[in-house]
């Protein structure tokens, strides 16, 4: 394995660890804000108790989101220089402000933990709501640097030497607010169906009493309805990430869909496998005009192909597997959220077992449609680290000792992982949920 190759596989790892924290603690804290506004607007102490649960799980995961983060950060110079000369001069406001909006969050974290029963209610809602404006923006400014390497703004490169930076210019780059807005949504979405995991599980249980099935029907509820919104909300931008891509990454758009000729009425192609020697696409179905629509918002929009741009500049091919796959978890977990409600609201019944069983693997296949959807951001921008200004060969590091720190960062990972897992089930076996519905009077059954 090469040094670039090298280079890529352990910043991809150390990012595919860190993902799995960052996208929840985006998530959760809009689940402990729907809570806490839940257990005002309806007396009902059991969302009281889901805030303060849910908290005190989003602390552990932020125990490890922040060292894994500083880790990814470090990787930034240590693997990339070449990339960290573009980022000191052009796009380094947006990490500025994201220690503002990390500093925001853990202030009014630290308020909502310690003095939440001491709060008004309206201070209490509002100090979990600036915990959760802090993570969501902290997200999105992290997500700008991502974005801007797709569509970098703000600078010229003139023999070799960076100038006319304008740092705003590349802060509002022309992705940003859908990449941003899809960041969002599916961390939202994340958050939730995380939640509908652990309350389908406790739902399957047998011997628990009533009290603690009718808590857990109600996290699930709440979770599978937003979950289910900001499935249909990632879906939606889905659409406008579709027209970026045909703006300013077409390559990136052709290989997604396996379309090698330029063409008005394109086809959407779902599934099948993606031919580079052929310059074909196998076993796909295809939806007439489908992909025209979607880029263009016109059937007889023109999309280019991939004929169009030299071989050596074209992303991975398998690109269009990674694209299915995140759709196709997208898709599903649309129909895994609204099927369960419409089944609880119309018939009046408790969830069959089967449909439990189905939502505890929710919450892993929303993390996996998470991991899938940024290798194929990442993956697709390639051979570029900033599109049509520097490939990654250029950017990586000269070091030949990469080896070694691969194998050991992936053995700490594992190791994070272990500890955050057992810290989890430790904790919460300890501290059960009943004693805590039986001190507030009881749950009202539902």
């Amino acid at each position: 394995m090469d040094t670039v190759m090298l280079a890529r596989s352990l910043f991809g790892s150390s990012m595919a660890f860190h993902i799995i924290f960052a996208t929840l603690g985006v998530g959760l804290p809009l689940m402990i804000v729907i809570a806490e506004i839940l257990f005002h607007v309806k007396k009902d102490p059991d969302y009281s108790t889901m805030a303060k649960r849910w908290t005190r799980g989003f602390a552990i995961i932020l125990g490890v989101a922040i060292p894994s983060g500083t880790i990814v950060g470090a990787m930034l110079a240590l693997l990339w220089p070449g990339f960290m000369e573009y980022v000191g001069q052009v796009i380094a406001l947006p990490f500025q402000i994201e220690i503002w909006a990390f500093f925001l969050e853990a202030l009014f974290m630290s308020i909502y933990v310690y003095a939440a029963d001491r709060l008004p209610p309206l201070l209490r809602i509002v100090s979990v709501i600036l915990v959760a404006i802090g993570a969501s923006a902290s997200a999105v400014l992290i997500t700008d640097a991502h974005a801007w390497m797709n569509t970098p703004r703000g600078f010229k490169v003139v023999n070799g030497e960076i100038t006319d930076v304008d740092p705003w210019a590349a802060v509002l780059n022309p992705s940003i607010w859908s990449t941003g807005a899809h960041v969002l949504s599916s961390a939202y979405m994340t958050g939730a169906f995380a939640v509908a995991s652990v309350a389908a599980y406790k739902l399957l249980k047998r011997g628990r009493t009533e009290l603690e099935y009718a808590y857990h029907r109600k996290a699930l509820f709440v979770a599978l309805l937003i979950g289910g919104v900001m499935s249909v909300g990632t879906a939606v931008n889905g659409h406008a990430t579709a027209q970026m891509l045909h703006h300013y990454l077409p390559e990136k758009l052709a290989a997604a869909e396996g379309l090698f000729e330029t063409r008005a009425y394109a086809p959407l192609a779902i599934g099948g496998s993606v031919d580079g020697e052929d310059r074909t696409i196998r076993g796909a179905i295809e939806i007439p005009w489908a992909l025209s629509f979607l880029a263009t918002n016109r059937f007889d929009g023109v999309v280019r192909g991939l004929n169009d741009f030299p071989k050596e500049n074209w992303p991975p091919l398998y690109i269009h597997t990674l694209f299915n796959l995140m759709v196709g978890i997208g898709t599903l977990l649309i129909l895994m959220s609204f099927a369960p409600i419409a089944y609880r609201l119309l018939l009046k019944r408790p969830y069959p077992r089967w449909t439990l069983l189905a939502l505890v693997a929710s919450g892993p296949l929303s993390m996996i449609g998470i991991e899938t959807g940024w290798i194929f951001s990442c993956t697709g921008r390639q051979p570029w680290t900033i599109y049509h200004v520097q490939r990654t060969s250029d950017a990586a590091t000269r070091s030949e000792s990469l080896g070694l720190l691969f194998v050991l960062f992936i053995g700490i990972y594992l190791f994070l992982l272990l500890v955050t897992i057992v810290i989890m089930r430790y904790y919460f076996k300890h501290h059960p949920v009943l004693p805590e519905l039986s001190s507030k009077g009881g749950a009202r059954l539902e």
